[in-house]
Formats: C-alpha cells, sequence, structure tokens
C-alpha cells in the first residue's frame, strides 16, 4: 500500500482546499492510504535555524515527507501565486541540500478556487519550487477545480460534485502509478 502525504497550502479551518483533501481519502482507492501532513506550527524558514534537523516542528514535518511514497499538494491560489504559508513549508522541505525531504519525492499538485480559471498560476509556481528542490513531480497532469464553492458541501466539508470527484479520482490514480514509474528513476 502505498502511503500519500498530503500538505494544504491553505490554514484556514474551512479551506476549500482542505475539504477536497479530506474527500480524498474517501475516493475508495485500497491501494492508498493518506495522511494530512501539517505545516501550521512551521517557523518561517531562516538558514539560521536550520542546523540538522532544524527546529522540532521541522523535524516533524521533514519526518512525515520522508515516511511518505508521495506528496500530494492541495493548494490555493494568492494573489496570482503560491500562498507564503505553503512556499515556507516547501522551503524547509528542501533543505539540506543533499538529503532534502523532496528529493526525488514524486509528488501532485490539486488546487481549487471560487474563480474561473483554477489555480494555474499557484500551480505554475509550486512546480517550480518542487522541480527547484529535485521533487518528481507528475507531469502532463493537472487538476484544477474551478468555482469550488459550487462543487462542496460546507457542512460536511467535502467534495461533492460527481464529475470533479470523478476527475480527481483519475488525477490521484495518475500520481499513483507515477510513484511506481518513479522509482525506476533513483
Amino acid at each position: 500500500m502505498k502511503k500519500i502525504g498530503m500538505i494544504v497550502g491553505s490554514l484556514r479551518e474551512h479551506s476549500y482546499n482542505r475539504m477536497i483533501a479530506q474527500t480524498i481519502p474517501e475516493l475508495g482507492l485500497s491501494e492508498a492510504s493518506f495522511e494530512l501532513i501539517s505545516i501550521a506550527d512551521l517557523p518561517l524558514y531562516n538558514g539560521d535555524l536550520d542546523r540538522e534537523e532544524g527546529p522540532a516542528a521541522v523535524e516533524v514535518y521533514r519526518e512525515a515527507i520522508r515516511r511518505a511514497d508521495g506528496i500530494l499538494i492541495v493548494s490555493p491560489e494568492y494573489n496570482s501565486g503560491t500562498p507564503g504559508v505553503l512556499k515556507n513549508a516547501l522551503d524547509w522541505a528542501s533543505t539540506p541540500t543533499r538529503t532534502a525531504a523532496l528529493i526525488h519525492k514524486p509528488a501532485g499538485i490539486v488546487g481549487a478556487t471560487p474563480g474561473p480559471k483554477g489555480t494555474i498560476l499557484s500551480q505554475q509556481q509550486i512546480r517550480q519550487t518542487l522541480e527547484a528542490a529535485q521533487a518528481w513531480v507528475l507531469p502532463f497532469q493537472k487538476m484544477y477545480i474551478s468555482q469550488v464553492m459550487d462543487k462542496v458541501d460546507a457542512e460536511q466539508g467535502r467534495l461533492t460534485d460527481e464529475t470533479t470527484l470523478k476527475y480527481l479520482r483519475r488525477y490521484v490514480e495518475s500520481l499513483l502509478g507515477w510513484i511506481d514509474q518513479s522509482r525506476s528513476l533513483k
């Protein structure tokens, strides 16, 4: 069974992207287990603090990424880009350079927004950051969820739109296949 670590790029309790992430384990993918990896307690990246495993919260975060067979980032777009908390988290996972948690880690990106364009610009920046950290980002596949407020049940905190659920399941299945393919790249 593959273990997927999920990182939500929003700290909001009722974030649409958190709702998407909470729905993923319910997609019926028996070959995978899912763990939310919190970024809420990470300090702002500071090279002076980045010694050995770093602060305690950073050590826990990095170890959660290392335990995962792959990472799935579920993130909104803020001001046409990556949310600051997510960029900070990716920076912590990209060091130390030779042993960073993200090196050769298969990764996928999903994003939801109330707007009509999905999270196109944010995902481009996230992909760029992951590639700079030497993560192996799922190629050729993209998962943008636009007008998300019409596709979730906010009271349940879940994605409910059947078409979007179908595409999300297909995307996660592609990520699982990418994990298998990326093992041969090492």
